[in-house]
């Protein structure tokens, strides 16, 4: 659970209709439905097929993070360090490329995601920790799993339960606006720093998954963003490409990524300012689909 950058609420503004049926006083009449409410009513209409390409896309996601999710916890409990370890990062990439959807619910999100940080930044112990952080922790610190069973056991728990209750929720094109914004905005704070990931260092993992998160966002709304500003449509493409491109050169042989410890200042800096080069115009998709 990390703070959020709130993007400016869609504000859509269009003509006041007027009616045209026969030449009585009420064809006449003006439609006093606010032109803000008429417009939006209208863009939802055009968005809807974006929208549901969306919701399929994180319910895909989560349906995948809660196999893996069984599958690590099936290793944990097993006392297979060595495959939790392999698991842990990979699992985790599902939730953070969904993790616009997965914060719509405030209280599930902290119980599988929370850092210890976030934990005492609430005034909260140790004790009320619980999550996938803190299963990193038994793994990576202590060594161990022994004492740790009935976190497992919750962490599967809440995963299925996110993936029931994302069938209800409301998706709508500022939750996924906000959601590429705030998803940019995860790797620009806890994950470009690595306190993300503090005891197993795999942060770029979550780097990545972040930034397909973002740009799966931007790619279903592409079409529309084209029709009002190509340029835009253009730079984000270029700009998304070369977040990847940076990436990629941490890449292991095996499809994973190597220790965020093994960057050097120059190449944390260097993903920043891509980052950073990337956030402008990822914003600007919110002011030009107003």
């Amino acid at each position: 659970m990390k703070s959020k950058s709130i993007l400016a609420a869609i504000l859509l503004a269009g003509s006041v209709l007027t009616a045209a049926c026969g030449n009585s006083d009420e064809s006449k009449k003006e439609d006093t439905t606010p032109k803000s409410e008429q417009t939006s009513k209208k863009d939802e209409v055009k968005l809807e097929k974006e929208v549901a390409a969306y919701k399929e896309f994180a319910m895909d996601q989560l349906d995948q993070f809660t196999t893996e999710t069984e599958a690590f916890v099936t290793a944990f409990k097993a006392g297979d360090m060595e495959k939790a370890k392999e698991i842990y990062p990979k699992a985790r990439m599902f939730f953070e490329r969904s993790e616009p959807i997965a914060e719509s619910f405030g209280d599930l999100d902290p119980r599988i995601d929370a850092r210890l940080a976030d934990v005492k930044d609430e005034g909260k112990g140790e004790e009320e920790w619980s999550g996938y952080h803190k299963l990193e922790y038994a793994l990576w610190v202590k060594k161990t799993t022994k004492g740790y069973e009935k976190v497992a056991d919750q962490l599967l728990a809440d995963s299925k339960e996110l993936r029931a209750r994302v069938e209800t929720v409301e998706v709508n094109p500022k939750l996924m606006l906000n959601g590429a914004v705030d998803l940019l905005n995860e790797v620009s704070t806890s994950k470009i720093s690595g306190e993300e990931e503090i005891y197993s260092h795999t942060d770029l993992y979550d780097f990545k998954a972040n930034i397909e998160g973002a740009e799966k966002i931007f790619t279903i709304l592409e079409d529309s963003i084209k029709e009002k500003d190509p340029a835009l449509a253009k730079d984000l493409t270029e700009k998304f490409k070369n977040v990847n491109d940076l990436l990629a050169k941490y890449e292991t042989k095996d499809g994973g990524y190597v220790s965020y410890t093994k960057l050097t200042k120059a190449d944390t800096k260097a993903l920043s300012e891509a980052v950073n080069q990337l956030g402008t115009p990822l914003a600007q998709m919110g002011t030009i689909m107003e």
